[in-house]
């Protein structure tokens, strides 16, 4: 029976776990840019016009021209971090194998560095060594499970769709009531949804989630009522 797991079945201990938190995280956050941009566009369209198709194009287009920034975006910044890692892993694995008594030493180092006395921290660089010494290096020298690696594809396809599926609430709050509960409705539907991705985003980060949902809540109530207002504006001057 393991130990670990009996003293706290409740509590995930798998070598996963940090990255399957930033994936949520990164989702949540990008729902959370897709209502704020997007809410931003439809109101401010809808102060200058009640025509639901000129509406629904403004968000379809914002929409889109979100989704695919994000995507590209999350590709690029995630194909350059994992090109880093890589060249740094290859760097680990050429010195292992032209060093193994320097990179031993090294990470005898390291453990005796964290606090283990130096025979402790001696033996447990030699055994790590035995079972997998590129993995223990790479883990310990680099913060970096070689097994793990971010996918820029699969971080591309998260933000595209995180970014879709918190767009498409402000279309249909804009579009699915009567012109004049128009932009109440909305106003308000996406203040209880930035509400609801402040609260998760800051429960999985461990954070105070009433700062997190005063943060976003207040900056997309701002996003809004500055669009609207350029609506107005706009409207008025016949632009």
């Amino acid at each position: 029976m393991n130990t670990t797991d009996a003293a706290h079945p409740h509590e995930p201990h798998g070598n996963g776990l940090a990255s399957r938190l930033n994936w949520l995280r990164a989702g949540v956050l990008g729902a959370n840019d897709g209502i704020v941009s997007t809410a931003g566009l439809v109101v401010g369209v809808a102060a200058t016009t009640t025509a639901s198709g000129a509406i629904l194009t403004a968000g379809i287009a914002g929409l889109t021209a979100g989704a695919i920034s994000m995507a590209v975006g999350e590709y690029i910044s995630v194909s350059t971090q994992r090109d880093s890692e890589r060249a740094l892993l290859s760097k680990e694995r050429r010195e292992l194998a032209e060093e193994p008594d320097y990179e031993l030493n090294e990470l005898a180092q390291i453990y005796e560095g964290k606090g283990l006395s130096p025979d402790t921290a001696r033996l447990v660089a030699e055994e790590l060594t035995a079972h997998d010494a590129f993995t223990a290096h790479a883990e310990a020298e680099l913060g970096l499970d070689p097994t793990e690696l971010t996918n820029p594809w699969q971080a591309a396809l998260s933000s595209a769709v995180s970014f879709t599926l918190g767009a498409i609430l402000p279309i249909l709050a804009i579009l699915l009531p009567p012109v004049s509960w128009r932009i109440p409705v909305t106003f308000v539907a996406v203040l209880i949804a930035l509400g609801l991705t402040g609260s998760v985003s800051a429960r999985l980060g461990g954070s105070n989630p009433r700062r997190a949902v005063l943060r976003v809540v207040v900056g997309g109530a701002l996003a809004m009522a500055v669009t609207y207002g350029i609506g107005q504006l706009a409207d008025v001057s016949g632009l």
